[in-house]
């Protein structure tokens, strides 16, 4: 695996051996500070063209009847379905525009139509990026130790690992295995006593859309909902899996114990992967170490940002030369479980 990582001075075990050379405000420096403003109507423009996107989609469906067009419908929706996730994303890091009013709204008609609670993902994945790379308190994708591996239960381990790419409803009703939680009740750990109203209004709206499904379905029949919406939903669910399952699941990327963890070190256990011509479709999500650095930044400055702090970052910044199917075997087949002590750990196979 070390051979599909770009690694831009020296290996990447000798990087890991001391204190990080630089700080944050080395790599903040280095970033042209136009990178780090939002534009409500370059942000918008995105979400129209997504949503434009999608409308036709629909409109060539609504024409076409052959059983051979569905499957290549379901794909072409649900990847449009994931970008207009990624639109939500930007809106729930506060990057899409400097109006709170406005990243809620674009982040509920983001999220709710493809059933995320936005402001309950939104907090969840707030506490992803505050706890990248820490073993104990990072909130999705990360390892088990091997103890917990060796003992944890035959249908938690199932659905983690052989049900990978289908994982995401699940996590949104009970949170990842050794956390507890919903993201759609505000009594869950997951949220604040003041965030509260934010998590009623996001579950309400996300049941709204299932009970517009429901009525759908009631109307017009199962094979209409599976057509026009479950197909691509799913689409959309793999995409997810996959997109976020490779921002972390690496064999040579380390995780810290809590007493060896500190924010920027934590950040860097991400890589960068290549999508070929989906990057600008998902608006290049894949694009990720620059965005945990600085999550606030949209993601139309990332490619930037990007190629500004790698010479800072020498051989922290990782890259992926592998195709996506073969980094998605590695981490399906190699990353299972890390050792139970160490200052920092890697991935196992078993």
């Amino acid at each position: 695996m070390q051979n599909s990582i770009t690694v831009e001075t020296e290996d990447s075990a000798v990087a890991g051996s001391r204190e990080l050379p630089f700080t944050l405000q080395d790599i903040r420096a280095a970033i042209p500070p136009h990178c780090f403003e939002s534009s409500a109507w370059r942000s918008l423009s995105y979400f129209f063209l997504d949503i434009g996107i999608i409308a036709g989609l629909y409109a060539i469906a609504a024409q076409i009847h052959a059983v051979w067009f569905w499957p290549i419908f379901w794909v072409a929706q649900g990847t449009m379905f994931w970008a207009l996730f990624v639109v939500g994303h930007d809106c729930g890091h506060r990057s899409f525009s400097k109006y709170r009013w406005l990243n809620d709204l674009i982040g509920h008609l983001s999220h709710t139509p493809i059933l995320v609670p936005f402001h309950g993902w939104r907090i969840s994945h707030r506490t992803h990026h505050a706890n990248t790379g820490n073993l104990a308190t990072d909130e999705s994708w990360y390892p088990p130790t091997e103890t917990a591996y060796r003992n944890m239960p035959k249908d938690v381990k199932f659905v983690r690992y052989y049900l990978t790419l289908l994982a995401y409803p699940i996590y949104l009703f009970k949170r990842s295995p050794g956390r507890k939680g919903s993201h759609f009740l505000p009594s869950s750990p997951l949220f604040k006593p003041s965030e509260k109203w934010d998590v009623i209004t996001s579950t309400v709206l996300w049941g709204a859309m299932v009970a517009f499904l429901a009525v759908l379905t009631y109307n017009y029949g199962w094979w209409f909902f599976i057509k026009y919406y479950l197909g691509a939903y799913l689409v959309f669910v793999v995409w997810l899996d996959v997109v976020t399952l490779l921002h972390h699941t690496v064999p040579s990327i380390p995780w810290y114990p809590d007493e060896n963890w500190y924010f920027l070190k934590g950040a860097l256990s991400t890589i960068d992967h290549d999508y070929g011509f989906i990057n600008p479709i998902h608006h290049n999500i894949g694009t990720h170490v620059a965005h945990h650095i600085f999550l606030g930044m949209p993601h139309y400055h990332l490619l930037t940002a990007t190629e500004a702090i790698k010479p800072v970052l020498g051989e922290y910044y990782r890259k992926s030369s592998d195709p996506i199917w073969k980094s998605l075997w590695t981490a399906l087949q190699d990353c299972r479980y890390v050792p139970d002590h160490g200052e920092k750990v890697y991935y196992q196979r078993d």
